[in-house]
């Protein structure tokens, strides 16, 4: 499969591919699986510590915020954090569900205010490399009376368990598609300009293009009265987003690795003739 597939652009956060000689059904496993199948470490359980707080001597903070514990829980839990696909998922791990090093990841938080509690107030207990990459997501804002002490577990989850194990966002795919216009059109020049990459071919007759690559300016050719456009249903274009608890390409691999997996295990279960 790997053969099959083209990276068109590549960031820290996104990815555009090609992949070709596949079906809209394998098309659509493949969408299936980035959305609701990638494993990713998330918080699940946050243990509040509440009462009085005292602080250099005689300093006394209330453990009461603005939200309630399930709001900042719930932060929490969306709040993503690096994973490690080598990682178990605790039902799967060999300590039986107890919690241990190989499927659990312990974080703290100790915050006294005035402060805006952000995503990088919290440690993680025993690794700094867990801790998140994004430190400036906001969790709430405490006063000068104010104080929070907790700790939390994360463990690692699909999406389809919960929405705070979804790893990508923007999930999408379409045919590839060419547009092909005649060489007479006014605003070609600026739009072959403006879009060098997504020239396929160009003579004195006609000028053929690729959405493959988004440019704003190929939607200039929908307008155009000699538009012909020519669809691949062999080949498709995916994009997706992550949300920086995985890189895009680990994402890509583990999919493609999960679909052959689960294919796999499909074809034992049937019984030979």
């Amino acid at each position: 499969m790997s053969e099959n597939i083209k990276i068109l652009e590549e960031g820290d956060s996104f990815i555009r591919f090609e992949l070709s000689d596949i079906t809209p059904a394998y098309a659509n496993l493949l969408r299936r699986t980035l959305i609701n199948d990638i494993p990713k470490l998330a918080i699940s359980k946050v243990n509040f510590h509440h009462g009085e707080i005292r602080q250099e001597g005689e300093k006394v903070y209330s453990s009461l915020t603005s939200l309630f514990d399930e709001v900042i829980a719930s932060r929490l839990g969306m709040i993503p954090l690096p994973t490690d696909l080598k990682m178990n998922e605790r039902e799967n791990c060999s300590c039986g569900g107890a919690g241990c090093s190989l499927c659990t990841v312990n974080y703290s938080l100790f915050v006294v205010g005035p402060k805006k509690v952000m995503s990088g107030d919290l440690v993680a207990v025993g690794d700094t490399e867990m801790s998140p990459n994004d430190k400036e997501i906001p969790i709430v804002e405490l006063n000068e009376r104010q104080a929070m002490i907790l700790d939390a577990e994360a463990v690692v989850g699909r999406a389809k368990e919960h929405a705070r194990f979804q790893t990508t966002s923007g999930v999408s795919y379409r045919y590839g598609r060419e547009l092909k216009v005649s060489a007479k059109e006014l605003e070609l020049d600026e739009i072959i300009k403006h879009s060098p990459k997504n020239v396929l071919k160009k003579n004195d007759k006609e000028v053929v293009f690729t959405a493959d690559y988004p440019s704003k300016w190929i939607g200039k050719l929908y307008r155009m009265d000699s538009l012909e456009v020519k669809e691949d249903e062999r080949r498709f274009i995916f994009y997706f987003e992550t949300d920086g608890s995985l890189k895009p390409n680990q994402v890509l691999e583990y999919a493609l690795s999960r679909i052959k997996e689960r294919l796999s295990g499909i074809v034992e279960t049937v019984p030979g003739e």
